[in-house]
């Protein structure tokens, strides 16, 4: 059985704890796309795990994890990770697998995505720093440096010298900055090979001997749909496919092996940096709604925007990802709110829109249609059972089934494992 969670939403839906939810009795959790800048937050036993590359099934010591060849894999945030979950005492002998294919984040994707950010002249994309952007754009010029070419260290050798250079003329010629030093930037990821080693596989063979097998899988996507480099309001994208397409690319498995396939919807609707966003809530910059929330990046601090749920944009993700139920995260927080809204349409002075308009100057100028539903003061802790969320409660979720036309499966009502409800 192969399951596929991504997020259907602008990112920050909650992957994490459902992830780990859905990990109980899974064989393997496989990561499919995106970078470092991607952060899931898992509570286990009332410790905190903020996870940006490790697939969040790697809390559970019976599960394999895999890191897919769509990934571009930071070997210093990697390593980190890897440290910080063998301090707690999990141990990931023949646990956790790295595709020979994925490609490596180097020094200078970092730098030049700094400061190509920074520079004043330049639209804000709102990137997190950390190299990714760069990363793809190398993988696509197909001077990427991949985790198979640490193999030939003279070849290694020779690839990073070739694009250290390239490198250092654009630092230098354009931006004015320091170069950087080649054969440090060499030594540092031969020393990355000798720690690496362990974990290298051909995850494609890995998986197909898994589904061959029968074994419970469960892919995994970073960032959410909104977001995809194809599909998403671009240019505020990410430079991946978080879409249910990439999942295939990127692990090497075929579509027609997915069995079913969970949106991950937040009770409303959030987005971290630049671009469009219809259902923002602009009234003190909706930061009621984020302080209840918690709505800090897992990955940068920054804080997000808040808005009510936007089922215009759910609609959308149903149909590019296939989308057969929802994971609602969050409804905890729509707690104590007197009213709550959800958009079932946009318009501007000229028409109206039923369909999400993935392009970003259309969404930048049209206003969201609301439908209005009363709120309920009950909190949500410790219920277990659909029956007995709060009536005002399930009326809202229902109409979000309706709208979507699909149904939620899975509700988190709190952080904790434990604060979920199966439907």
């Amino acid at each position: 059985m192969v399951t596929l969670v991504l997020g259907a939403q602008w990112g920050d839906e909650g992957k994490g704890k459902i992830v780990d939810f859905l990990g109980e009795g899974a064989d393997v959790v496989a990561r499919f796309q995106g970078g470092a800048n991607a952060g899931h937050t898992i509570i286990r036993n009332g410790e905190k795990f903020v996870l940006h590359l490790l697939p969040a099934g790697i809390l559970r010591s019976n599960t394999v994890c895999v890191i897919g060849a769509g990934v571009v894999v930071d070997p210093v945030a990697l390593m980190d990770e890897i440290r910080q979950v063998e301090a707690a005492g999990i141990s990931l002998k023949d646990r956790l697998f790295v595709s020979h294919q994925a490609h490596l984040i180097m020094p200078y994707h970092k730098l030049l995505d700094q400061i190509s950010e920074a520079r004043s002249d330049r639209r804000k994309i709102g990137t997190t720093g950390r190299g990714i952007g760069p990363a793809y754009v190398d993988k696509f010029s197909r001077v990427g440096i991949r985790i198979v070419d640490l193999l030939d260290r003279e070849f290694l050798r020779e690839k990073i010298r070739a694009n250290v250079e390239d490198k250092n003329r654009v630092l230098s010629r354009i931006y004015e900055a320091e170069e950087l030093n080649v054969d440090a930037i060499v030594e540092e990821y031969i020393a990355f090979d000798k720690q690496i080693d362990p974990y290298v596989k051909d995850v494609s063979v890995l998986l197909e001997e898994a589904i061959r097998g029968g074994r419970k899988i469960i892919l995994e996507g970073a960032q959410g749909s909104l977001l995809d480099i194809d599909m998403g309001t671009y240019p505020f994208v990410t430079s991946s496919n978080p879409t249910a397409g990439g999942a295939c690319t990127s692990l090497g498995i075929g579509p027609r092996k997915i069995d079913n396939v969970i949106g991950i919807i937040k009770a409303y609707t959030t987005r971290v940096g630049e671009g469009p966003f219809p259902t923002e809530i602009l009234e003190n910059d909706g930061s009621d709604l984020r302080e209840k929330g918690g709505e800090y990046g897992a990955t940068t601090g920054r804080p997000r925007r808040c808005g009510w749920f936007d089922g215009v944009a759910a609609r959308f993700s149903t149909r590019i990802n296939g989308i057969d139920s929802w994971a609602v995260t969050k409804l905890d927080v729509l707690s104590g709110m007197k009213q709550l809204k959800i958009c079932i349409a946009y318009e501007d002075d000229e028409r109206l829109y039923r369909h999400f308009p993935s392009d970003a100057r259309i969404l930048s100028g049209i206003r969201p249609v609301y439908q209005e539903f009363p709120g309920w003061e009950e909190s949500l802790q410790g219920i277990r059972q659909w029956p007995d969320l709060p009536p005002a409660a399930r009326e809202y979720l229902e109409f979000i089934e309706d709208f979507t036309a699909t149904p939620i499966s899975i509700l988190s009502v709190g952080p904790a494992r434990e604060d979920t409800i199966v439907k």
